[in-house]
């Protein structure tokens, strides 16, 4: 019985970091090599789908440099400065796991992960769902399932809200005024929305008018990191991880998840 065998590693595949990292380097390499010569100048970005979970997927993050992204990121463009292939300035590296693979993605050699260069004119198509849980106040439901295809989803105070200029807007996550919780009444009538965002492939946070400094606030308190994220910006969205809790107003509180039963 070989070594990998003993403990539990495919002897097809790599069997450490470095080599997890040799192997996703070499296919990312075999595949900006087609832009060789200055031809990469219309890449938006690159995307790195892995396929990993239990201590493989511990390995994979390693090798990727999760939490410091621009490390891995500095290593594509090492690779794509050597073929001068000439990236924008701009470009983006996104790593997503535990994510079939799209169509449109290159499964890359002995390695479990694929690759797709986005351009100008080819983004994925991607879809996706997730849970948002009222942990503190009273929405009219306790759990709201949101998919990518609702589009714009609306929070704040009441369903049916007049807004400034004497229009309505409609809440689609809605805490009510009229009920007995003290938490709902620091909650603006126009106070965050949230929307898919299809070329990162995630569920995206958005403060408007009534949930940003003077007034309303929205705080999201990551559970990857604990940093406390305040929006102080209609335009400027906070990209929303697993676990992740929003704050809206003083207390009321709302937790955003992609797993059904947790």
């Amino acid at each position: 019985m070989s070594i990998f065998k003993i403990f539990g590693q495919d002897n097809d595949g790599p069997g450490d970091v470095k080599a997890v990292r040799d192997a996703l380097l070499r296919g990312i390499k075999e595949n900006l090599q087609k832009s060789e010569g200055g031809e990469g100048r219309n890449i938006k970005g690159i995307n790195l789908f892995i396929a990993a979970s239990g201590s493989d997927k511990h390995m994979y993050e390693a090798a990727v440099y999760q939490g410091e992204p621009e490390k891995f990121k500095d290593e594509v463009q090492r690779i794509a400065d050597d073929f001068d292939i000439g990236l924008p300035g701009n470009w983006e590296m996104e790593v997503n796991f535990d994510e079939k693979f799209p169509p449109e993605a290159v499964k890359l050699a002995d390695i479990n992960a694929a690759m797709f260069i986005r351009t100008k004119d080819h983004v994925i198509q991607r879809s996706g769902s997730a849970y948002i849980r009222v942990l503190n106040g009273e929405a009219e439901k306790p759990v709201y399932v949101i998919k990518s295809d609702d589009g714009k989803l609306n929070i704040g105070r009441e369903k049916r809200a007049q807004v400034e200029g004497g229009f309505f807007r409609t809440n689609h996550i809605a805490f009510p005024g009229d009920v007995n919780n003290e938490h709902n009444k620091y909650i603006s009538r126009q106070h965050a929305h949230l929307e898919w965002n299809n070329e990162k492939g995630c569920f995206m946070l958005y403060a408007d008018e009534g949930g940003i400094p003077p007034g309303n606030k929205v705080k999201i308190r990551s559970v990857t990191n604990d940093n406390l994220v305040k929006l102080h910006s209609s335009l400027i969205g906070h990209q929303l991880a697993e676990g992740d809790q929003i704050i809206l107003g003083e207390t009321a509180v709302i937790e955003f998840s992609y797993k059904k039963g947790k």
